[in-house]
């Protein structure tokens, strides 16, 4: 057999507890053919001598917003506005450059610095006939001007629609949250086919230049997150282009219907024709159902049991209990994989619930249901979550970039329960690594050290007793964030027969100390054994 390519003088993290190590991997047909002597004298077309450089699987992003990303690179973004004129003056110029009547979107809005949010009697003033929209940067929320509440429906104008704040005459200040965001994604054409081609192909670079081989983009179809109501198209378009990226396409609950099977059929809730979790191929595949239950802390709609500190405040829960209960109980029963936005505890005692009451009703050993953040997880949870084997699915940058007003606004008791890594794997739960991008930075590598270290970008230590080891870090990013997608059989270790998904490294992360892996160099990223990345032969 002639091997595609043989890559030697490596050194091989495989992630596969039987064989943990290696140094010579055979490739063939965009497959690992084989490790160290089962390959060793095989002739092949391009032989690689990576002079001890180390190899890891591809990374996996398991939660992250593709579509969102690529728009937003190119999108104006306020983000570095620290009060509300530079604010305005950002958005003047962009106002300069659109036609009276166009869309106007600014990413980044982040309304902490300024002391307030805006209005969009602020935003009025620079607007100029323009329909203005900033996304808030948890995406949870949003403002708008006057233009764009002007033609929402009586319903969001008339001071009874939910997640739309009104002032004391009952009118909309321009601020949404949650379920209010769907009024703009109502008036806003969806994205044109090319905007989305460029846009998912740009993001697909960004993930390949930080390592990532697959990314599970999470919510197609949402108002939060949908950029298009033929998204499954817009990615076949992608790959059918050459998209440098293994993807697998959350669907949003809504997009879920009844439908008139056979009654010896399991699948009674799904998309048309029966399309349910696992539908596809290596490259592009349905996941899970996307459920959303409450918002996001940075919004201050993560649904908790007990107030914000210093506050009166509990966030929100986007649906009632008992529906949320029926929608996951007929999901469940037809055979999806759920993947359940929950932030805040009292979000996560919604779904502990309703899994456990799906489970009693039609068992499934192999569900790998989700929840999506685990972002605060009281202790008396934990046995709960174990013992439903859910999978939690967290972002670990969160914590590093917004940890200091995580803590603030959670108080020093329940900081310490936030996106927890120790605590969750001794209770035998399986983490599954992700970022959430664009909310938060994509890095693989820049998640892993804050895992170890458990510092926030200022330096505080969030919950030191829940940093884990930098194996079980990168067991997160891919063995186990291969498993929450189910694609453990494909890829998430180097194991001979899984797809030649690589990520080649500077250095080892176990090697070096905490605080240095973010800043370990992605030397190349190999999927199917293409490079997609950097250069093998000067690695």
């Amino acid at each position: 057999m002639l091997l595609d390519a043989l890559i030697a003088g490596a050194s091989v993290i495989t992630m596969d507890p039987d064989r943990p190590s290696a140094h010579t991997i055979g490739i063939w047909n965009g497959q690992i053919l084989g490790l160290d002597e089962d390959v060793a004298d095989l002739p092949a077309r391009r032989v690689v001598d990576l002079r001890g450089a180390t190899i890891t699987p591809g990374f996996i992003d398991a939660h992250s917003h593709l579509a969102w990303t690529g728009l937003s690179a190119k999108a104006v973004s306020i983000a570095p506005c620290q009060d509300v004129e530079a604010v305005l003056h950002t958005l003047e110029e962009a106002v300069r450059t659109t036609p009276v009547g166009g869309w106007v979107e600014a990413i980044g809005y982040d309304q902490r610095p300024l002391g307030r949010h805006l209005t969009r009697f602020d935003l009025d003033r620079v607007s100029h006939g323009r329909l203005v929209h900033l996304i808030h940067v948890s995406g949870h929320a949003a403002v708008v001007n006057s233009e764009v509440v002007d033609r929402f429906p009586e319903q969001a104008r008339s001071g009874t629609a939910n997640g739309v704040e009104y002032d004391v005459r009952g009118e909309p200040t321009g601020l949404l949250t949650e379920e209010g965001t769907r009024f703009v994604h109502e008036l806003r054409s969806p994205y044109e086919p090319a905007a989305l081609d460029e846009a998912l192909q740009t993001a697909a670079r960004i993930c390949a230049a930080e390592g990532v081989t697959m990314c599970a983009e999470a919510g197609v179809g949402g108002t939060l997150t949908g950029a298009s109501a033929t998204a499954f198209a817009s990615y076949q378009r992608a790959h059918a282009a050459g998209l440098p990226l293994r993807t697998q396409l959350m669907v949003v609950a809504d997009e879920l219907h009844p439908l008139p099977a056979h009654p010896d059929d399991d699948v009674r809730f799904a998309l048309d024709l029966g399309l349910r979790t696992g539908f596809g191929d290596a490259r592009l595949s349905a996941g899970a159902m996307k459920l959303w239950l409450d918002g996001g802390m940075m919004a201050r709609t993560a649904a908790l049991s007990e107030p914000y500190q210093g506050t009166d405040h509990r966030g929100v829960l986007t649906h009632d209990p008992s529906t949320v209960g029926e929608t996951i109980r007929k999901a469940h029963a037809s055979g999806w994989q759920l993947a359940l936005h929950a932030i805040g505890d009292l979000a996560v005692d919604v779904a502990i619930e309703a899994l456990e009451r799906a489970q009693r009703e039609n068992p499934r050993a192999d569900a790998r249901h989700r929840i999506e953040h685990c972002g605060l997880v009281r202790p008396d949870q934990l046995d709960k979550l174990a013992a439903l084997n859910v999978i939690a699915v967290l972002q670990p940058t969160f914590l590093h970039e917004f940890g200091d007003d995580y803590a603030r606004i959670m108080g020093p008791r329940r900081s310490e329960w936030m996106y927890r890594g120790r605590s969750l794997l001794d209770h035998g739960i399986r983490i599954a690594g992700s970022s959430d991008r664009p909310v938060s930075c994509g890095a693989p590598l820049r998640a892993m050290q804050f895992m170890v270290e458990r510092r926030s970008c200022s330096g505080q230590v969030i919950g030191e007793a829940e940093g884990i080891r930098v194996d079980e870090a990168l067991a997160a990013y891919t063995r186990d964030a291969a498993y929450a997608c189910r694609v453990d059989h494909l890829v998430g270790t180097i194991t001979a027969g899984k797809r030649a998904d690589l990520v080649v490294l500077a250095k080892d992360p176990r090697a070096v100390p905490a605080g240095a892996i973010s800043d370990i160099e992605v030397l190349a990223t190999v999927l199917d054994g293409e490079t997609v990345h950097g250069d093998l032969n000067k690695a």
